[in-house]
């Protein structure tokens, strides 16, 4: 008792901490027995529940939206250490320096001031040619028209007076960025400029062979490749060495996502052909144009996307089309992603097919979601997601199958999700399961405890029926994790609850928990029990 009443101490100290306001100062009077509570700690295991979260892995598709991000603004790479030293003697180090301190923290107006002083007071500095780009730069993030029309003046003159300053290549894209931006305000050169860059290349000329030339054979396609008898782990696809960065095609990326909020109908077609091509050097291309071509919803998205789906050489360009197929509202687009999550070998787009039909409404989604995760051939890892997914949409369906299910699954990672999915319901039937499944002796402790942790999480579960199983509990980490359940609720009950466990509880080490977290309650009877626990 004496043991327990020295923890009390220590409990009582954080109280008194918190009800001051001074947790701190609270937090001094810690001993080895307030340590010794603290790291009873460590058997809570409740929480770990909540790694359920993890389902949320199938979102990794928006990265597509990162294919917007063709430059880095304070990425100037490594340069040569001679270099770095001959500019730091340079007369606009220190101007630059500052303007780009102001850059970094927002002040775009001071940031373009700043550089302008640079290249008006020393043109031949070293900086002159990247503080016009990063004037401009400040201009776009202001915005309006005038700031616009002045930013992609500088751009031009850049390329006039500094042709090789390191920002050339990047003042090219950002040259598009501002004359769509314009464009989109009504200037009509603007306009002209997007619409000309956002047109495909002009198909080479067709050859007329010499007289008594023989035909020219088409090559021989070479055969299908074969897809993997196995889930293989996701390789990221490179383009060959051979490939160099197309300028021009960027730049016209970077135009057909300023058309497409102009005039749709023109750039989709373009996008189109883009992923029409099959040569590894385009890539790169194409992944960025299936993300553009996901935002303009219509039949022609459908069948674009289906198509990237199915047929496209690279796996970033299946996956990333199978995901945005999750914005496609129709019965064919369900249809599409069943069967490829069923033929599928890759495991991301098997997982992002999961998450596409998740995010369909109709009733057939669910159906296939439901026999993918019921087939014994299908992967534990996968048919978690699913049954994640199927947690996420609460429909009487989905609930009355998760419940069905749980006797069914022998993986116990799969029980806890079901448990978890179950749990994301409100509504009395839930909670009466979760209840029921707490206190089968039959299911492994584990399960219990899980089971315990999430209905001691929802509202529908009374504090006295929490209260009630405590004696029908004799495992005792059953009743470590109902005590920690206690803990998180705010109900007066509860506290009463911690208090009788600390009092009456034959088992020491579970008193010490019960006083642990009425350390830690908010209730002014907690401090007065720890007081009455210490002058015993």
């Amino acid at each position: 008792m004496l043991r327990i009443g020295l923890i009390g101490v220590t409990a009582l100290s954080v109280v008194a901490g918190r009800l001051d306001g001074q947790a701190t100062a609270g937090q001094q009077w810690l001993g080895p027995q307030a340590r010794d509570a603290l790291g009873s700690l460590a058997g809570l295991e409740g929480l770990s529940g909540l790694e359920v979260l993890s389902g949320l892995d199938a979102l990794a598709g928006l990265e597509a939206l990162r294919a917007l991000e063709t430059w880095n603004p304070f990425e100037d790479g490594v340069r040569d250490p001679t270099e770095l030293a001959a500019q730091q003697r340079d007369p606009a180090d220190s101007i630059y320096r500052v303007a780009r301190q102001a850059l970094s923290n927002g002040d775009y107006q001071s940031a373009a001031a700043q550089f302008e002083q640079v290249w008006s007071r020393y043109p031949r500095s070293d900086y002159a040619g990247d503080a016009m780009y990063w004037a401009a730069f400040a201009l776009h993030r202001i915005g309006g028209t005038r700031n616009l029309a002045v930013g992609l003046q500088l751009l031009v003159r850049q390329g006039e007076l500094y042709p090789d300053a390191r920002t050339r290549r990047d003042a090219r894209g950002l040259a598009t960025r501002i004359q769509g931006d314009l464009a989109r305000l009504g200037d009509p050169t603007a306009a002209e400029s997007i619409a000309v860059l956002a047109a495909p290349p002009a198909r080479p000329a067709a050859v007329t062979p010499p007289p008594g030339a023989a035909p020219a054979r088409a090559p021989t396609p070479p055969a299908p490749a074969r897809p993997p008898r196995s889930p293989q782990p996701a390789q990221p696809a490179q383009a060959p060495q051979a490939c160099e960065p197309d300028e021009d095609a960027e730049l016209r990326l970077e135009a057909l996502s300023a058309l497409l909020q102009m005039d749709a109908e023109r750039a989709v077609p373009i996008l189109r052909e883009v992923l029409r091509r099959r040569d590894p050097c385009s890539v790169e291309l194409r992944r960025r144009a299936v993300f553009l071509v996901s935002q303009k919803r219509d039949e022609l998205t459908e069948e674009t996307l289906l198509t990237a789906a199915r047929q496209d050489p690279d796996r970033e360009v299946r996956a990333q089309a199978v995901f945005w197929l999750s914005q496609v509202n129709t019965e064919r687009a369900v249809a599409a992603l069943d069967s490829i999550l069923m033929g599928s070998d890759d495991r991301d787009v098997q997982e992002k097919a999961i998450f596409a039909l998740s995010q369909h409404k109709s009733e057939r989604a669910g159906e296939i979601l439901r026999r993918y995760v019921e087939r014994a051939d299908r992967p534990d890892e996968l048919k978690e997601k699913a049954i994640f997914w199927l947690g996420q949409h609460r429909s009487p369906q989905n609930q009355a199958f998760l419940r069905d299910l749980y006797p069914q699954l022998t993986s116990e990672q799969l029980k806890e999700q079901v448990i978890q999915a179950v749990s994301q319901v409100r509504g009395p039937e839930a909670a009466r399961w979760l209840l029921d499944l707490a206190r089968n002796a039959n299911e492994p402790v584990e399960m219990r405890k899980k089971a315990l942790f999430w209905a001691g999480q929802k509202r529908e579960v009374s504090m006295q029926d929490l209260a009630g199983l405590y004696e029908a509990m004799p495992d005792r980490e059953l009743k470590e994790q109902l005590i920690f359940a206690y803990s998180q609720r705010r109900e007066p009950e509860a506290v009463d609850k911690l208090m009788s466990i600390a009092e009456t509880e034959p088992d020491r080490e579970l008193r010490k928990k019960a006083v642990f977290w009425l350390g830690q309650s908010k209730d002014p009877r907690a401090a007065e029990f720890l007081l009455r626990l210490i002058n015993r």
